[in-house]
């Protein structure tokens, strides 16, 4: 077996030009292994049962979440180590008020051991045809796929956008930007969860669209 890899064009902001594309190597996930199949290899390899090692497992997590939620940083021998990391709800500057309220948990950072990493060993790279590069679409076009889709839509989130004009995810947020920066869309969902719509003057809206 192969671990397989596409090439992608790096993202480039719609207002800087780059004069020779440059291209990054990104892994194609071959599936994903549940904790089923986790439990059972484990068993394989120890006199645990599957039950058994279902305990284990979930003690572990709710023993690793505890030490979590009070900053630590976990470290598993041959694993890793695990630690939180936070972001900020909104810009903050010295003069914000309440800036304690407005910090949250952002994830779990994860850091392989040397052992772990070993345990993956020399692994074979190949390389597959990639048929999912962003459309080079000009502005134009871009703007006549959004009047389009908005004659038949009200609002549309950013995989609409992928799927409507063919880009990629950085792609398509670097566009959104633009456009919401010349004041053609607007969002009218949450600050973490967006939903863009048309500003009146735009994609043949003539009159603010009550929701």
């Amino acid at each position: 077996m192969a671990i397989l890899f596409e090439w992608y064009e790096n993202p480039v902001a719609p207002n800087q030009p780059q004069e020779e594309t440059k291209l990054h190597a990104r892994i194609t996930l071959n599936g994903k292994t549940g904790t089923d199949r986790l439990r059972r290899k484990i068993q394989e390899r120890c006199s645990l049962t599957e039950t058994d090692v279902s305990a284990v497992l979930d003690a572990l997590s709710h023993a690793m979440g505890e030490e979590l939620a009070e900053g630590r940083q976990v470290h598993l021998d041959g694993i890793g180590y695990f630690h939180p990391t936070l972001t900020c709800t909104e810009e903050i500057k010295e003069d914000t008020k309440r800036k304690n309220t407005k910090v949250r948990l952002k994830g779990i950072k994860f850091r392989a051991d040397q052992e772990l990493r070993s345990e993956i060993g020399n692994v074979k790279l190949k390389n597959i045809k990639h048929n999912g590069h962003s459309n080079k679409l000009s502005d134009e076009e871009i703007d006549n796929r959004l009047t389009i889709y908005f004659s038949q839509h009200h609002m549309m989130t950013r995989s609409d956008f992928q799927r409507v004009c063919g880009m990629m995810k950085s792609t398509a947020m670097g566009h959104i930007r633009r456009l919401r920066g010349e004041g053609k869309l607007k969002n009218i969902g949450l600050q973490n969860q967006p939903i863009y719509a048309p500003n009146v003057g735009y994609y043949g809206i003539t009159e603010e669209v009550m929701m």
